[in-house]
């Protein structure tokens, strides 16, 4: 059977967003366009204002501090954010405006939880994604492994989960771990991929409701013996993608 690609998702802004996408550009050494170019800093942030350069993720709003944020869905159009939850309703934002700015900090500040500190102002460093690596990742995750997994763990797993970028069917389950150091080619670009993904606590949310379900780290660990699911991948040549694209090993 040959591999596919199956779906595309970007992530506009970190932890607050996901987006499908039926085709994007692939470019060397740059992560996924548009994954990851903003992110909200919450009030014990080690930086004030605007970095320089990345930041850790632990001074922004990730959904494994607010679980909420997990079934937040975005449509990106250049600088212009169209975000929906099904507790807070739709918003529509233009990320060049503080204003709006504003505006997406009052939307947010409901589903994060009060204990934590607060959200403070969105950050953005051009040319830099704001992903948990500094490295110009791509996540790589594989439908069979998705579907083992659900089946030892007893209940279906949304793709929404594991804030993956992209998704490829066809493969044995955990084909993914073993082409660590190779390389393989996706549409019209060529990527290696790097290392294995280390999961936290967000993926045992429920992306549709924003609540805990599933004790995914705990699966993991009994099917498999460790908590990774994908794996990082680095774009050696860039092209065109799209889904249902080829994905063969080199």
């Amino acid at each position: 059977m040959t591999a596919l690609l199956a779906h595309i998702l970007r992530h506009p802004i970190k932890s607050v967003g996901v987006e499908e996408v039926e085709r994007a550009p692939l470019t060397e050494a740059r992560a996924l366009a548009f994954d990851r170019r903003w992110a909200v800093a919450h009030a014990a942030a080690k930086f004030q204002g605007q970095p320089q350069a990345w930041q850790p993720k632990m001074n922004f709003l990730r959904g494994v501090a607010g679980p909420e944020l997990m079934a937040v869905t975005a449509a990106c159009a250049g600088d212009r954010v169209t975000l929906y939850h099904p507790r807070a309703g739709t918003i529509t934002l233009d990320m060049g405006l503080a204003a709006d700015h504003a505006r997406l900090i009052g939307w947010l500040t409901p589903l994060w939880p009060d204990g934590r500190p607060a959200p403070r102002h969105v950050v953005e460093v051009p040319g830099q994604a704001l992903a948990d690596w500094p490295d110009p990742f791509l996540s790589l995750l594989s439908l069979s492994s998705l579907a083992e997994l659900a089946r030892h763990a007893g209940r279906a797993l949304h793709i929404n989960r594991w804030r993956g970028n992209l998704w490829v069917d066809g493969w044995a389950a955990l084909r993914e771990r073993a082409l660590l150091g190779q390389r393989i080619r996706v549409g019209a670009a060529t990527l290696e991929i790097v290392q294995p993904i280390t999961r936290c606590r967000a993926t045992c949310v429920n992306p549709e409701t924003g609540a805990e379900d599933c004790d995914t780290l705990a699966a993991l660990e009994s099917l498999w013996g460790h908590r990774d699911f994908g794996v990082y991948a680095r774009v050696l040549t860039g092209g065109d993608i799209a889904r249902g694209d080829a994905v063969e090993v080199l």
